[in-house]
């Protein structure tokens, strides 16, 4: 997609114009063409879809406060050790080039160690890490694309069926889709067991056939994949132990430990199992039935409040949720923080809110999805006027 203004046609153009316009009152983080053409490209040029796409994107940026993440969140130190994942340098096109060793990861232990929330804003983080990269370096990254080259090797049904990571995986394909158009040029997939397939599969309904299209599986024929990887990749910009000539500066090791790691084994000492939340002085509890759903009403006076919550529960994780009801000519709800599985059972919850609205503000905590099981929430939640 290198300077794509260039190639498009008359009416391609004209669809860039109006869809600038249109988003003229966004905040974006880059107002570059490069960058509309990919909402543009991904709603097939359909002005009205694509600033749809967009603007459903800056909402869930600044729900999830995705434009402060580099700035305001640290990795848990068990995903940065062992989750394999990092940038080993550029394809031949000027995509950074990132790689995986999926197969070796120990994603049961990972996830016993921290949460699906902060597995997904990990990824959140490396995707707003690599654009902040590509932005910052134009002429080397003009396509603002990226290069996957994702290891399956030593793959592990026992690690890959493993519930929460499915949970995870689905999530982090869904945000994708919806927030990182185009961001792909090439994702190679190698040393592919048939357990893949059966993954893949299962990932396929979350995917645009477009991001399909740029996915290219290989099996253990090394000398197959090696000869991909080197067409479209330099050899001085790729490890020695996937056909390159890179290694680590200091030992050698083909790996280049120095620019991601091989994930291992994660020490049950990470396990947070070992050290599971006790409610705190002064918290109020709600028992909560299997297949029920329980609100809390807190009133907000003044525009800029700060919405305070900290909670955890005993029996499992809990659905939680936060909107606000405006009242006009008909009750209408604002989503102001989505519903998600907070695995507050085994790390305490902890969260604010900016406030936008006066009036009426609903924390919901739900166990719809559990039906045999009943759970307790010991929680404290508050409003702090902007005011006081």
């Amino acid at each position: 997609m290198a300077d794509n203004t260039k190639q498009l046609t008359d009416e391609q153009k004209k669809a860039l114009n109006e869809f600038r316009e249109k988003v003229s009152d966004c905040q974006l983080v880059d107002s570059t063409d490069v960058f509309l053409l990919k909402w543009l490209i991904a709603r097939n040029y359909k002005v009205d879809l694509a600033e749809k796409m967009l603007r459903q994107s800056l909402e869930w940026r600044r729900l999830n406060r995705v434009n402060e993440i580099l700035e305001t969140w640290t990795p848990p130190e068990v995903i940065e050790k062992y989750y394999s994942i990092g940038q080993c340098g550029y394809d031949k096109f000027g995509c950074p080039l990132w790689i995986s060793a999926q197969g070796p990861i120990d994603i049961r232990g990972i996830m016993q160690s921290t949460t699906k929330k902060d597995l997904t804003r990990f990824m959140i983080y490396i995707m707003e890490k690599n654009a902040l990269n590509m932005r910052q370096n134009p002429e080397r990254c003009a396509t603002q694309n990226i290069c996957v080259v994702a290891d399956m090797e030593n793959l592990s049904m026992w690690q890959m069926a493993y519930r929460p990571v499915n949970d995870v995986r689905n999530e982090m394909l869904r945000i994708y889709e919806a927030n990182y158009p185009e961001n792909l040029r090439r994702i190679f997939i190698i040393n592919a067991p048939k357990l893949f397939t059966v993954i893949y599969n299962m990932m396929r309904p979350f995917m645009h056939q477009v991001t399909i299209d740029k996915i290219c599986v290989y099996g253990f024929d090394k000398e197959e994949w090696k000869a991909a990887l080197l067409k479209d990749i330099d050899a001085d910009q790729l490890p020695a132990h996937y056909g390159g000539t890179m290694v680590d500066p200091e030992t050698g090791d083909p790996k280049c430990p120095h620019k991601f790691n091989m994930g291992g084994p994660v020490p049950r000492s990470y396990y947070v199992s070992n050290s599971k939340p006790v409610p705190k002085e002064g918290m109020l509890n709600l028992e909560i039935g299997s297949g029920s759903k329980k609100q809390l009403e807190f009133d907000v006076a003044s525009v800029s409040s700060v919405l305070r919550w900290e909670f955890m529960t005993e029996g499992g994780d809990i659905g939680f949720r936060i909107y606000h009801i405006t009242i006009s000519e008909k009750e209408e709800i604002i989503e102001v923080v989505p519903v998600s599985r907070i695995e507050s059972h085994l790390v305490m919850e902890e969260g604010e809110i900016i406030c936008d609205y006066i009036g009426k503000y609903v924390v919901e905590f739900e166990n719809g999805f559990s039906f045999f099981r009943s759970k307790k929430v010991h929680y404290h939640i508050e409003v702090k006027s902007a005011i006081s």
